[in-house]
């Protein structure tokens, strides 16, 4: 029968609103791919950390070795 016309202003609205759901997506994207990232980031310096601390422990250890294995010498006095 009578079929009912948007006015304009209710066009402008409605694509008012559509501008503003796409550009809020938009920004949840971008932050999204930026918490990923810095995630990205936290785990390779997790791991670079994890190696570092293995090196320095065994590094460590050779060191305790390596002062123990030295034959300790007497005193002078001693010696003959």
């Amino acid at each position: 029968m009578f079929k009912i016309k948007k006015s304009k202003a209710e066009e402008q609205f409605a694509n008012t609103q559509k501008k503003a759901e796409n550009a809020q997506n938009e920004k949840d994207k971008k932050q999204q791919e930026r918490m990923d990232h810095m995630a990205n980031l936290k785990a390779l310096r997790l791991a670079k950390e994890a190696v570092d601390k293995e090196i320095a422990d065994k590094e460590a250890l050779e060191k305790a070795a390596a002062k123990v294995k030295k034959p300790k010498r007497l005193p002078q006095a001693h010696r003959r």
